[in-house]
């Protein structure tokens, strides 16, 4: 199976039988981004019509930018205004650059998960381990290219900031929260697959962006630290399961195994992983292609859980309860994120 070729049809299949009017919401910016690096990948338009039409949408009907996930979105509006100059795509992006950097801080430089939103008033104030995707990775690339030195020391301090509060001293592994009021991890010895996920596939993003930043040697080091701890939990078949520290316990979850593939092939184009991890990661992302389901003219990708939070009570339930479903967003996000990866891979060692 060639990959990349397997890549674009995915995407292709999306872009032709979803609405362009997805949610403004993390799981859909993620794809979105995910066919925007997709066509930067391919030096193509391919998608542009579909992510414009999306940017349209909340152009006529604005959005709530008010926590991490409905930041996320910015990550969509900030590439199609690259691309076409289109002002309005760059005042939706102004304001998640707006909340990103005037949001009250909870802890140190990092904001409360869920922000100002109606939801985060009823739930504990509390950084979320999906916050490197969600709230890091768009202003290190915007900081980046738009040369702003103060977005790029924020977006540069989330993976320390958040590493000393979520990821475990001796496993090395991140809890799915921190709660700031009773200074605690939450939910304490269980290790969220998908959040573990986040992290390994964002760290390498971030870096790629932070270029030489004082932050740069300590990502680095998280980076290597989560990679090592997740290796060992990677299945016989390739994937890796819900809850990592209970294996055998819970179900395969491919949204995960993808954003390890992804992270771990990226890590090894930047040389800071070595080839143990390539082909782990290679693995991984064979797990979740060789899982993909052609039926009626379309692909799907199976084997994903559904949105998750650390539930108050029962978070172990709450994790092996979450039903799973096909072509959820986000998973789809991840398979195109490691089939790029891996394509680049490729390209590079053929020279």
């Amino acid at each position: 199976m060639e990959v990349i070729k397997k890549i674009i049809e995915v995407a292709d299949d999306i872009t032709q039988t979803w609405n362009p009017r997805m949610k403004w919401m993390w799981g859909e910016a993620l794809l979105g981004y995910a066919l925007s690096l997709l066509d930067e990948h391919l030096k193509s338009d391919r998608y542009t019509d579909f992510l414009k039409a999306y940017c349209d949408y909340y152009v006529d009907h604005p959005p709530r930018v008010d926590q991490s996930d409905t930041s996320a979105p910015g990550l969509i509006t900030y590439a199609m205004w690259k691309k076409t100059n289109n002002e309005s795509y760059k005042k939706l992006t102004d304001r998640v650059i707006h909340y990103i950097m005037n949001e009250p801080r909870l802890i140190e430089d990092s904001v409360n998960h869920l922000g100002n939103s109606l939801e985060g008033k009823f739930y504990p104030k509390s950084i979320w381990v999906d916050s490197l995707m969600m709230f890091s990775v768009f202003p290190a690339r915007y900081a980046k290219e738009q040369q702003d030195k103060h977005m790029m020391d924020v977006a540069a301090r989330q993976p320390r900031i958040m590493a000393k509060y979520m990821q475990d001293p001796e496993e090395k592994l991140w809890y799915h929260s921190y709660w700031t009021t009773w200074k605690k991890h939450y939910p304490k010895n269980l290790f969220w697959g998908r959040g573990n996920g986040w992290v390994i596939a964002s760290l390498p993003m971030i870096l790629e962006s932070v270029e030489n930043h004082e932050e740069k040697e300590t990502i680095t080091k998280i980076f290597q630290e989560t990679a090592f701890a997740l290796l060992p939990y990677q299945r016989e078949d390739g994937a890796f399961e819900t809850i990592i520290n209970r294996p055998g316990k819970t179900y395969r979850e491919l949204s995960f195994t993808a954003l390890v593939a992804a992270g771990f092939i990226h890590g090894y184009r930047l040389n800071i992983l070595d080839k143990t991890y390539l082909e782990a990661g290679k693995k991984a992302l064979d797990a979740v292609l060789n899982a993909l389901i052609e039926e009626d003219g379309h692909i799907y990708m199976p084997e994903i859980s559904g949105p998750t939070i650390p539930l108050p009570i029962f978070p172990y339930l709450g994790y092996k309860l979450t039903p799973k479903g096909k072509n959820w967003s986000y998973g789809l996000a991840a398979l195109i994120f490691a089939g790029i990866q891996y394509d680049l891979y490729e390209k590079e060692a053929q020279k």
